[in-house]
């Protein structure tokens, strides 16, 4: 069993950034993919960027080059880390065993243009 916390989010400017945290509270180590995701107001969830147990990483066309995806297993964490951030991230953000049942209950991100 894993339960997820994300924390980080809050209310930023555009071209601002933001730095999202996942806490597990099991040993995520190596064993898992981890995944964060968001959901704007009335659009489905979408997959922004996925961590894998070796430390490759993937990200969606619209976070390129803004977004990075990390995690220290020594912490059980993982982050996300949002630079230029623009009016359209604005979503929940949420954390994800990747292919499990596990997620966190989300961080609202905000940014203002």
């Amino acid at each position: 069993q894993v339960q997820l916390v994300e924390s980080g989010g809050g209310l930023v400017q555009a071209g601002g950034s933001l730095r999202l945290s996942c806490a597990a509270s099991g040993r995520i180590g190596t064993i898992y993919a981890m995944g964060w995701y968001r959901q704007a107001p009335g659009k489905q969830r979408e997959l922004v960027a996925t961590v894998s147990t070796s430390g490759s990483t993937n990200y969606a066309d619209s976070v390129k080059g803004r977004f990075t995806i990390s995690r220290d297993n020594t912490k059980n964490t993982v982050y996300l880390q949002m630079n230029s951030l623009k009016p359209e991230d604005t979503a929940v953000y949420y954390c994800t065993v990747l292919g499990s049942l596990f997620w966190g209950q989300g961080t609202q991100v905000t940014v203002s243009s």
